[in-house]
């Protein structure tokens, strides 16, 4: 892996404000991504993780809002901040550069559309291609993450089971080459054995693409297979950032000794 830096968040804040007053979603937050590096962000439901990754899209939705800080981005030219960008620059750093895997494939996907109309429509919302290309590297893509692609590109959403669903997100995903991609709890609501075909396929696309990435989840377990560090966030800020060996085995926060606890019991 090469130690360099292709996404870093400075003192990011996120804020929500409701009838009762400020929610501090996530609070003054530092954090680089190296190229080529599996991060795993950690923590409990409310914690401010999802938010954090929102955030580096800009997509945090209202009421929330960006307080301060700032997310630089280091692609193939001059490094930028990704919250100074004006609407269209933001839509081609979109996934042509950091792609989302958002939480809940069912609801994520349009329950009208065929799973090529979302291919299609993500291509010419943040892209340029041919159609022929398009469909060319759709299939590529869909064979990438275990899928049969004539089958599945015809298909509903509701005609495909959970984790076909959460493979096809994927795939949509890696349609314009990204070099990040953030993905949201993937293996929420997963059986264990779709669990574990969905962190096998993450695994290969990282080999094989040498991508950098975000998983975003509440199981350290689980992160555990797939990331070379893992960020522990617990109200809102990171309380604790380690290699993932050291953090099972050598944890210094209460919390992430509660987490890994909590893995032990679970899979004893």
């Amino acid at each position: 892996m090469v130690e360099e830096t292709i996404l870093s968040l400075q003192n990011l804040s996120v804020e929500y404000k409701v009838r009762r007053g400020i929610v501090k979603a996530v609070r003054n937050v530092s954090l680089d991504l190296k190229r080529g590096e599996s991060l795993a962000l950690i923590g409990e439901s409310g914690c401010g993780k999802t938010t954090l990754g929102l955030s580096i899209m800009k997509l945090v939705p209202p009421p929330g809002y960006i307080k301060s800080g700032k997310v630089l981005y280091y692609g193939e030219s001059e490094p930028f901040d990704v919250l100074s960008l004006d609407k269209d620059r933001l839509r081609r750093f979109r996934w042509k550069e950091v792609a989302m895997v958002f939480q809940s494939a069912l609801n994520a996907l349009n329950p009208v559309l065929r799973v090529w109309d979302h291919i299609y429509d993500t291509v010419r919302a943040h892209g340029n291609m041919p159609e022929d290309q398009i469909k060319k590297r759709a299939y590529e893509l869909l064979e990438l993450v275990r899928l049969e692609p004539e089958r599945v590109i015809r298909s509903y959403p509701h005609e495909l089971s959970g984790g076909m669903r959460q493979r096809v997100l994927i795939a949509l995903s890696l349609l314009l080459d990204p070099k990040v991609i953030i993905l949201d709890e993937p293996t929420t609501a997963l059986d264990l054995l779709t669990q574990k075909t969905i962190m096998s396929v993450l695994e290969d696309i990282k080999k094989r693409l040498n991508l950098s990435m975000i998983f975003i989840s509440h199981d350290l377990s689980l992160a555990a297979e797939l990331a070379d560090r893992v960020a522990v966030m617990y109200a809102g800020k990171i309380v604790e950032l380690a290699g993932v060996y050291d953090l099972f085995y050598n944890p210094h926060h209460p919390y992430t000794r509660g987490v890994n606890k909590g893995c032990s019991n679970s899979n004893s």
